[in-house]
């Protein structure tokens, strides 16, 4: 299938040889643009290498592109998936990786060590008070810096010759501009991006875990069940 997939520009990535591995080809389309923050990303970045923080929590691989270079003291560092992961790595800092790609499991992967640590958390300009009132319940201090914030690029999508579309986020879906048609797979990255698109009326017909690979599983496993309905039909 040619896969159309929501990004921001320059996230792209490695994302036509993942797609190729499972069989698919895609390409980008642009929701969303980012605004980065100079002033805040300073203002963290200080705090950072001032030790300030016991723990860094990377909720996306865009900060921690731009943040990496530019951090002299190192704390703990947790990052969601393993492209954020790479970022940091690129620089020689080395992370520790959730096990899963919603920052819901944040804190229970840090556990009791949480309580009474500093969370730096630098990331989009998108609330998400559940993460902050998960790490104060627990004991744990959070300071969160609005890095950059995500516009929308008021650009049609252009899904001429898709076959599918992959929302790659709840925001992406929230402020896409695009046209709904019988033929056109869609699909959500994960369980919070399909509760969004419900709320709006639109059924993703395939959920992810909340990454790129889990998607194209998650659709590969669609279509084989969807193949074999219709064999089914046949006899």
């Amino acid at each position: 299938m040619k896969i159309a997939v929501t990004r921001l520009a320059g996230k792209e990535k490695n994302d036509a040889a993942r797609c190729a591995q499972y069989g698919h080809s895609c390409y980008s389309v642009y929701p969303l643009r980012a605004e980065t923050r100079p002033g805040e990303i300073a203002a963290f970045v200080q705090a950072v290498n001032r030790g300030e923080f016991d723990c860094l929590f990377f909720t996306s691989a865009l900060p921690a592109k731009i943040i990496a270079p530019l951090l002299k003291k190192i704390p703990r560092i947790i990052a969601i998936g393993p492209q954020t992961a790479k970022e940091l790595e690129h620089f020689s800092i080395h992370c520790e990786v959730l096990t899963s790609f919603y920052s819901k499991d944040f804190v229970p992967y840090l556990g009791e060590w949480i309580r009474g640590k500093h969370i730096g958390i630098p990331r989009a300009d998108v609330p998400n008070p559940s993460l902050l009132d998960a790490i104060t319940i627990t004991g744990g201090i959070p300071h969160e810096f609005r890095c950059y914030g995500l516009e929308p690029t008021e650009e049609p999508l252009g899904l001429e010759g898709a076959d599918a579309i992959l929302f790659t986020s709840a925001m992406s879906f929230a402020r896409a501009i695009w046209t709904k048609h019988p033929d056109l797979l869609v699909l959500a990255i994960g369980d919070i991006t399909a509760a969004a698109m419900l709320r709006a009326g639109t059924n993703p017909a395939v959920i992810g875990d909340g990454s790129l690979e889990g998607s194209l599983r998650a659709l590969n496993e669609y279509l084989s069940t969807k193949d074999k309905e219709h064999d089914d039909c046949l006899y």
